[in-house]
């Protein structure tokens, strides 16, 4: 039946009525029945994308951040690749995620927001190439809108190299945001290795000097990023205070993630927390 229909459609109306087409057209029904419901702000290849999600909550997901930080069509095909709704569930709840996403809730802590891992493989930088930290730095500038769109939502830029006097020595910190969401300076120390004990203090340091020296009263407590190629989360948990909330180390890569390497992620920290 579909058949014949698409043939008479396509004589009286042209190629856009072609059996592909149609069952596309059926799908966009069953998934959005209500046209009230329809975002305006939507396109149609918009629409193509996210009827090719089958879980509702992932749909639900997608459909809120998409609208929340109006992203192109082409920008919500890249986190649906990047599996960014996985990457979010590996350390929070299901209906967090999806409150933060809708605006039902404003996010309380650093995690409803950033990544861990993070996926940065629109910086163009080869995988199996050795680079510098200063070449990784230049690189997320260059592309530092595709950047703070990984970061998360509420971030703008604020300095790169922040230079910091302390008691006469100086240190440059790689690069620090503002989140209003959070109300709080995010600095981001770069590691092109896996990270030490050493690493993580140093960026405690950073986020004392700006809570100490940068932060106004009515502001909540600076938020350090470790960015590193490889970590060692026991030893991260234990260089840290028990009750940490503010330093995040957080595993880059340079390509998309595919399912299997999120449900071997999932799996790694539930024995991690047993």
């Amino acid at each position: 039946m579909i058949k014949s229909l698409s043939k008479e459609l396509q004589s009286e109306l042209g190629s856009g009525f072609s059996i592909r087409q149609l069952e596309r057209y059926r799908q966009f029904y069953r998934k959005f029945p209500i046209t009230s419901a329809l975002r305006t702000q939507f396109h149609w290849t918009h629409y193509k994308l996210l009827i090719s999600i089958p879980s509702q909550d992932k749909r639900i997901f997608y459909i809120g951040e998409a609208e929340k930080n109006n992203w192109s069509a082409r920008q919500l095909e890249r986190q649906i690749n990047s599996q960014l709704f996985e990457r979010l569930l590996l350390s929070n709840d299901i209906q967090d995620v999806l409150a933060v996403a809708q605006q039902r809730k404003i996010p309380e802590k650093p995690t409803e927001i950033i990544k861990d891992p993070m996926v940065l493989e629109f910086l163009g930088l080869k995988r199996e190439s050795s680079y510098y930290e200063k070449d990784f730095e230049t690189a997320i500038i260059t592309h530092l809108q595709d950047f703070i769109l990984e970061l998360g939502n509420g971030f703008s830029f604020v300095a790169r190299q922040k230079r910091i006097h302390i008691d006469g020595d100086e240190f440059f910190i790689d690069l620090v945001f503002y989140n209003r969401l959070l109300q709080c300076f995010v600095v981001i120390e770069i590691k092109n290795k896996k990270i030490t004990h050493q690493d993580l203090g140093q960026l405690q340091m950073y986020v004392n000097y700006y809570d100490r020296f940068e932060k106004q009263e009515t502001e909540n407590s600076t938020i350090g990023i470790l960015l590193c190629t490889d970590k060692n989360d026991t030893m991260v948990k234990i260089s840290l205070p028990k009750n940490n909330k503010t330093i995040i180390a957080s595993k880059y890569q340079l390509y998309l993630p595919t399912e299997e390497q999120l449900i071997n992620e999932v799996l790694k920290r539930i024995n991690k927390d047993r």
